[in-house]
């Protein structure tokens, strides 16, 4: 529905499409709240079961154990995900066609590799299904509506450029962010950044800069 709302309202630009950044901004908020919960409890099942300690009885170590579920935790998504936006894509032809960046496909990719290897460790930590939600929830709620809910609130408070800083550091350290930020610097579309982040991507637009990304 995003999709074919910002097909109907909105022509596509060269490099950026609303549907792109509609589509971004619905899976920024709704992918990790699944992940984080369903990716959690799939762990905590098996120890509040005891499912757990019959496979240790086992030679199965448990790093081999905990990559299997994230990589399988990652390719549960990575399917559903496609197919969804593989079934948009498909009805929105109906109605003059959608478009799909790469660069969005890349990085819900990359979304998708992150908040599984976070809700594996979040299993990992948990008592049981109930305590896995929990935490989930509270770690989905802390990225996606608290610390913004924050920089608001301060922003009326500290001087300009110290909340600068503090959207610049949450920027690389919230994985949310992070990747909303890459969209705009893959599809060089950062002018919607505003003048006070020239230097910050500029200094991503160098050859340290993109050394720093790989990084990050």
């Amino acid at each position: 529905a995003v999709l074919l709302i910002q097909q109907l309202a909105m022509p596509d630009v060269e490099g950026f499409t609303k549907q792109s950044a509609a589509l971004l901004n619905v899976l920024l908020f709704l992918l990790p709240l699944f992940m984080l919960t369903i990716g959690a409890m799939s762990i905590a099942s098996d120890i509040e079961s005891g499912w757990l300690n019959l496979l240790r009885c086992y030679p199965l170590s448990i790093g081999a154990y905990i990559m299997t579920k994230w990589l399988g935790l990652f390719f549960v998504f990575f399917i559903v995900t496609f197919l969804a936006i593989v079934v948009a894509i498909g009805i929105g032809a109906l109605f003059g066609g959608i478009t799909v960046s790469g660069s969005l496909l890349l990085l819900v990719s990359c979304m998708l590799l992150i908040f599984t290897a976070i809700a594996t460790f979040t299993g990992s930590l948990s008592k049981n299904r109930l305590h896995a939600l929990a935490i989930g929830l509270g770690i989905w709620s802390f990225i996606s509506l608290v610390i913004s809910y924050v920089l608001m609130a301060i922003g009326t408070l500290i001087p300009e450029h110290l909340l600068k800083t503090f959207i610049v550091l949450n920027m690389h350290l919230n994985p949310l962010e992070w990747i909303r930020f890459s969209y705009f610097l893959l599809t060089e579309q950062t002018a919607v950044l505003g003048p006070a982040f020239y230097e910050l991507v500029k200094f991503y637009d160098s050859s340290i800069g993109y050394f720093y990304y790989g990084i990050i």
